[in-house]
């Protein structure tokens, strides 16, 4: 992949200097990697190559295994999935995890049977950044929003003293809001919400009010 040099620094302290850079902005990265994402390929050659493209030390290549990882989400099984969520937590932030989750949760989406089990992937795990998988999960899928897993995931991380999971339980209730106003209303008036989380749920709600 060709990069930018001058632009690598940059990119590098947006993401508090955890990873190494390339310099490849997001449409640039989207370009380069077209020719691979459409190239046919077996799921072991998928799978091979998620796994080298993780080995490198540029984030970039970590980006580009995800989107092949997305472009090919109607060839999983479920143990792949399984598999895959190693990766989660492997040279974990939150545009890595965030972009994972992009897969699982539209998994669960084109195959709705699919999403308890999903789920439970994530769910109760030690890990916070599979716990956030597991609290944004249905963001693609508002319109069969499971209520009770999201309370399941959100209860479990209430007093969690994490941005990232703080963050995650707004994000995940503010978007609930735009399909089902007065749950996500009555959630925040019977649970006892951080500051953060309260803000960003009632973002939407507040705006409307």
């Amino acid at each position: 992949m060709q990069g930018d040099a001058e632009q690598a620094p940059a990119m590098a302290r947006y993401m508090k200097n955890q990873f190494q850079f390339l310099g490849i902005r997001a449409p640039d990265r989207k370009q380069q990697e077209k020719v691979l994402l459409q190239h046919p390929l077996t799921k072991a050659a998928v799978l091979a190559l998620i796994e080298a493209l993780y080995t490198r030390p540029e984030r970039e290549y970590q980006y580009v295994a995800i989107d092949l990882a997305i472009r090919h989400l109607k060839d999983w099984s479920l143990a792949d999935l399984k598999f895959l969520s190693q990766y989660v937590t492997q040279k974990a932030w939150w545009d890595s995890v965030d972009s994972w989750r992009s897969l699982f949760g539209g998994y669960a989406k084109q195959f709705p049977e699919t999403k308890g089990a999903i789920f439970a992937m994530f769910a109760g795990q030690s890990n916070i950044w599979m716990r956030r998988v597991a609290i944004t999960l249905q963001l693609q899928d508002n319109a069969h929003l499971d209520r009770t897993l999201l309370t399941q995931a959100i209860e479990a991380d209430l007093t969690t003293d994490s941005f990232f999971i703080q963050k995650a339980i707004g994000w995940a209730l503010r978007q609930a809001s735009k399909v089902d106003p007065t749950w996500v209303r009555h959630f925040v008036t019977t649970h006892s919400l951080s500051t953060l989380a309260q803000r960003e749920a009632m973002k939407y709600l507040t705006e409307k009010s």
